[in-house]
């Protein structure tokens, strides 16, 4: 254990926790209690995105998020704990995203975060943005491990077991792009405005799924890993083929593309289901949570309830203010870790590539996202 890190001490008795995210584009702080049952509940939530900032490129730019970060942050906090009315001292400890993530975001609020529990005394807790992600049904939810998770995100899709606090494992990982990317790159490649998940939904909502044929990259594949680069690379081909595009055309685009992206979740995350098998006893429910801002795609999200369903799941899905990026899933990581005594050292260093499985095998072809 580093120097200057609390000794742990378990906690069965209630836990009010700070959490403060900044690892892309959303800068966020809230307050969540934690009852001695293990129960969760938001006291409060604030969020700033910066969709202004970055729109006009059409995506995050690293250095401008880090700057916006670094301007808001206290205000975020403050505002957090105003709205919980509560102060640092009434706190049982401060959670911050140490990664993964962009650098200079990570390093903003590992710096307000440490700066809060020196200040205070408090218990400091660096936070694994996916495993937030991965325990948020537990807030949402109540849902307790062992349990499957999707998580799709503009920087990840995985699909992990979730075995504990501090325990998972992966099954399934991108070897490429990670879908909301997919969605963000068709968008732009389409003519359609930032954040491209809800530009592309939109349009495919008045779309003919069935005009452009598209590949479903590894579908039928044993091992329930994802590909998506081909098939941003078979709707750049068709976009071509049919320009000058009208606004049908992408729409239809838009409309197959999202359909070929909802087939291919489908088919991944049912594999993982039978690789999953063996963690859940033959009395004990079947559980399918959904982290990630593109669990808010409905296509998506009715294709995963059909699968849930049709093989005897039952499905979490958070509510979408908590699928996306967020201070509540920070705090609630931390108040987990914390009543397992699970603190760390103010020389925590930010993480910008931390996995959560880091025992898994690297997927064959997989890049950075793996």
């Amino acid at each position: 254990m580093p120097a200057d890190a609390r000794e742990p001490q378990c906690s069965q008795g209630p836990l009010l926790v700070l959490g403060i995210e900044a690892s892309c584009d959303e800068t966020a702080a809230a307050v969540v209690r934690r009852d001695g049952a293990g129960r969760g509940e938001i006291l409060s939530n604030v969020v700033r995105t910066q969709l202004d900032e970055h729109r006009p490129y059409g995506g995050v730019v690293p250095e401008i998020a880090a700057r916006a970060h670094v301007e808001c942050l206290d205000f975020i906090v403050r505002g957090a704990l105003d709205e919980a009315g509560v102060s640092l001292k009434d706190l049982s400890g401060i959670a911050a995203t140490a990664g993964p993530g962009l650098n200079g975001g990570l390093v903003a609020g590992l710096v307000s975060g440490k700066a809060l529990a020196l200040a205070s005394g408090k218990p400091f807790l660096a936070i694994n943005h996916l495993e937030a992600h991965a325990l948020t049904a537990g807030l949402t939810d109540g849902l307790a491990p062992p349990y499957l998770i999707l998580l799709v995100s503009g920087g990840h899709t995985q699909t992990l077991l979730v075995q504990g606090v501090g325990r998972y494992r992966r099954l399934g990982t991108t070897i490429d792009d990670a879908i909301g990317e997919a969605f963000d790159k068709t968008a732009k490649l389409l003519g359609l405005g930032y954040p491209g998940g809800p530009e592309v939904e939109r349009a495919a909502q008045r779309g003919d799924a069935n005009r452009f044929p598209l590949p479903r990259p590894m579908i039928g594949r044993a091992e329930p890993h994802f590909s998506l680069a081909g098939l941003k690379t078979a709707v750049r081909q068709r976009a071509e083929a049919a320009a000058p595009l009208t606004d049908q055309d992408v729409a239809d685009l838009c409309a197959a593309f999202e359909a070929a992206v909802t087939d291919i979740v489908i088919d991944r995350v049912s594999r993982a289901m039978e690789m999953a098998e063996d963690a859940f006893g033959p009395d004990r429910p079947r559980w399918l949570a959904v982290a990630g801002g593109v669990a808010a795609n409905k296509a998506i999200a009715a294709g995963l309830s059909g699968l849930a369903k049709a093989r005897g799941y039952r499905l979490a899905v958070p509510p979408a203010a908590l699928c996306t990026d967020n201070g509540a899933m920070i705090a609630w990581a931390g108040a987990e870790r914390l009543a397992l005594g699970l603190v760390d050292g103010l020389d925590f260093a930010a993480r910008p590539r931390w996995p959560l499985d880091p025992e898994a095998p690297a997927a064959i072809g997989a890049g950075v996202k793996a």
